[in-house]
């Protein structure tokens, strides 16, 4: 069972989540929060796989939520999706930046999203490749300098080769065609990245990725 713990400071766009998720088997909304203050509270009263957080709330907001969430080790297993709209895309990244797992728009259909909450649940990060090659193109252009770039000289060359796939939005199965290896292999590299990296989860891989200059923004598909 996936447990779920929205977080909308509009009860209307709460209940239409709801009545979404309430309708399948595998899913379980445990709690909502109407800000991010209240979010923390009941994060750590429920521990959900997942917390809907959406980025403009009045008070303590989801970036802040999202960063409170990430450092506290308590919640090291609530993977964090950011809720946004199009016109707050300014915001992802520093959402991902803070230890969100990825993001959905509001106006995804409802096959995506439910599909989108068992994909973070798994802990892969939902990062999808037409939005996130957009708004990194846009929003990470200037790497934060040498400091960003710590560890990467420890990855070896296939892992490094991974994190870059990581970056540019694809899975580990799209990852192991690319690399010509099994799935569980591209998995490893990944997951061995992550742990070299100290990286939270994959979207902080794309983080790191973009920050250190592994990747370049505009850079390639």
């Amino acid at each position: 069972m996936i447990r779920v713990l929205l977080v909308d400071d509009q009860p209307l766009i709460r209940s239409g989540f709801r009545a979404l998720l309430d309708l399948e088997d595998d899913i379980e909304v445990v709690a909502e929060a109407a800000d991010g203050e209240e979010a923390l509270e009941l994060a750590r009263r429920h521990l959900p796989d997942i917390a809907l957080v959406d980025v403009q709330m009045p008070g303590v907001d989801g970036i802040e939520a999202t960063r409170r969430i990430a450092a506290d080790p308590a919640l090291a297993g609530v993977h964090v999706v950011i809720l946004t709209n199009y016109g707050l895309d300014e915001y992802v990244f520093e959402a991902l930046r803070a230890g969100a797992a990825g993001f959905l728009v509001k106006d995804v259909v409802p096959d995506d999203f439910l599909h989108a909450v068992r994909v973070a649940a798994r802990g892969d990060a939902l990062l999808a490749p037409s939005i996130t090659r957009r708004l990194i193109d846009r929003y990470v252009a200037q790497p934060l300098g040498p400091g960003a770039a710590r560890g990467l000289d420890e990855l070896t060359g296939r892992e490094r080769e991974a994190v870059a796939l990581v970056a540019r939005g694809l899975s580990n199965d799209q990852i192991a065609d690319r690399m010509v290896i099994s799935p569980m292999t591209a998995k490893t590299h990944v997951n061995r990245a992550m742990t070299k990296l100290h990286a939270r989860d994959r979207a902080q891989l794309v983080v790191l990725a973009y920050e250190s200059g592994l990747v370049v923004p505009g850079g390639g598909p």
